[in-house]
């Protein structure tokens, strides 16, 4: 089946953006089955940073195909500083498998926009994106009546699963860049981030306002079962009661050279219905971002390079063979 892709922004007018002067933004991006006779061409845009990944082609903005019945959606939250893009290799795949498949920027935690400490920070508010993205993606023009309200799922990679299982219920006591959490300073794409929050706690009051919500609840009843990717440090600061609740069916796939492999661990261990599966030994924790092309792999190798064991291609495969397998049931 062919592959649609259209993209577009949302706003979300309760909450503001970091500056304070419009609403939060969410940029979306879509794919799904497309119409017969639809063209495929090169995307416009690309993963991000541009050229450094592969990305394969859709038919621009053609219509849904006529299919019999309503397409089963997926949502996708990407890593921190990632963005939506880098989930193409997996919805092209779902998609072409008749579901339609979207992802979105998070605002300030996004490389397709300057980082802000209080994105990083603040990370709670990426799942109201996620809730947000589903209230508007079910009316948009484009899929409105052809999404089966009954099977929305979620994926998520690194702080996205960290975003995933607050959808499902999980509740976050404590930032991992608070005082006392001991878990670092901050991650790879903001190493000095914990040193930002006395500025902003005493700055500014979108901040202040956000951080109070960090222990609210964020779960979505909607979404029906979520693939984890490699989840982040971040689900150590769930409550274990909130995650030992969670009845929702889960799959974690984590890599066995990944450094975050104990927060995988951690959380399956309290999910009631998790499986955990080892994609492949000494795969790392960015063996889930798209395939690299030769400038990536020259520019930035921690990302980019895998070890020689590991088959990036053939990770992808049992990944969307997992999704398969489990938004299927």
């Amino acid at each position: 089946m062919r592959v649609g892709f259209r993209q577009g922004r949302f706003a979300d007018a309760a909450r503001p953006n970091w500056d304070g002067d419009g609403p939060r933004p969410i940029d979306w991006f879509a794919w799904y089955p497309a119409a017969d006779g639809a063209l495929e061409t090169a995307l416009p845009v690309a993963p991000w940073p541009q050229g450094w990944f592969n990305a394969g082609p859709a038919a621009l903005d053609v219509p849904l195909a006529a299919i019999a019945e309503p397409c089963p959606l997926v949502v996708f939250s990407h890593g921190t500083g990632c963005n939506g893009l880098q989930f193409e290799w997996l919805a092209r795949e779902l998609a072409s498998r008749g579901m339609i498949a979207v992802a979105v920027n998070h605002h300030g935690n996004s490389n397709a926009e300057p980082y802000r400490a209080e994105g990083f920070l603040c990370s709670w508010e990426r799942s109201r994106d996620i809730s947000l993205l589903i209230d508007n993606i079910v009316a948009l023009n484009a899929f409105q009546g052809r999404i089966d309200g009954n099977r929305i799922f979620a994926v998520g990679y690194s702080l996205g699963a960290v975003t995933a299982a607050a959808l499902l219920g999980a509740i976050m006591l404590r930032s991992p860049f608070e005082p006392g959490a001991n878990l670092g300073r901050g991650p790879r794409e903001f190493p000095d981030l914990a040193d930002h929050l006395p500025r902003l706690m005493a700055e500014s009051q979108i901040f202040r306002e956000s951080w109070a919500r960090m222990s609210a609840s964020y779960h979505d009843p909607r979404i029906k079962a979520a693939l984890l990717l490699a989840p982040g440090r971040s689900v150590q600061g769930f409550s274990d009661d909130s995650v030992a609740a969670i009845s929702v069916p889960t799959h974690i796939l984590v890599g066995g050279g990944d450094a975050l492999l104990p927060s995988a661990r951690w959380l399956h261990e309290r999910l009631r219905s998790s499986a955990l599966d080892i994609v492949a030994n000494e795969a790392g924790h960015y063996v889930f971002l798209p395939e690299s092309t030769e400038l990536g792999r020259n520019a930035d190798p921690a990302s980019c390079v895998d070890p020689p064991s590991v088959d990036r291609s053939a990770i992808h495969r049992s990944v969307v063979a997992a999704a398969l397998e489990l938004f299927s049931r």
